[in-house]
């Protein structure tokens, strides 16, 4: 089981120094969420986030784009950000070549417009042994 969704913008890193733009991009996250979310919250089980920054120049830098999303979909997603127990991010240009074929369509969607955007997948975490 899992959730996933596209945000359709160029993330805001944590480091940012407009303070403001931050708590902007995190509401965005969050009703991007709710647009699309229609399950029960996840609780008492651990889980697995991935994220894949697509960009077109000057990429922010993934570690930096992990926590504002992992912040914005509590209580929307999961009712505590201490549930994420595995954190996959990535970073694409968009001018780079892609197997379309093996996409979920937000990921699709998100390659084929063209525009920097954050794919985003909430999963169940798996057991260690099946990461190494």
């Amino acid at each position: 089981m899992y959730f996933d969704f596209l945000i359709p913008k160029r993330p805001v890193s944590l480091q940012t120094k407009k303070r403001e733009n931050l708590q902007k991009w995190k509401r965005y996250v969050q009703a991007e969420a709710e647009t699309t979310w229609t399950g029960s919250i996840f609780s008492g089980t651990d889980l697995h986030l991935t994220l894949i920054y697509l960009y077109n120049s000057d990429p922010v830098d993934t570690d930096n784009i992990i926590k504002p999303i992992q912040d914005a979909l509590i209580g929307i997603v999961y009712d505590d950000d201490l549930l994420i127990a595995d954190v996959d991010s990535h970073r694409r240009s968009l001018s780079g070549t892609f197997d379309l074929t093996r996409c979920p369509i937000p990921l699709f969607q998100g390659i084929t417009s063209g525009l920097e955007c954050v794919y985003v997948r909430v999963s169940e975490s798996k057991p260690l042994e099946d990461y190494l």
